[in-house]
């Protein structure tokens, strides 16, 4: 996958991530407040992975 589409992956699975968590908490559903935050941290990475691609690219090309 490109560091593309591995950022805009995190992006949205970090947002969905935080909409469950949002909605667990307003329904009182720990599990559903549990899921968003590790969808939110899924996010978060995918997004630091598509980030070090993009560090690295940038690296070959000064090569």
């Amino acid at each position: 996958m490109s560091s593309t589409g591995d950022k805009v992956k995190g992006m949205a699975n970090e947002a969905v991530g935080n909409v469950k968590q949002g909605v667990g908490k307003a329904t009182g559903n720990d599990k559903v407040r549990a899921e968003g935050v590790v969808q939110e941290k899924k996010g978060e990475a995918q997004q630091a992975v598509g980030k070090a691609k993009d560090a690295v690219k940038k690296g070959v090309d000064k090569a």
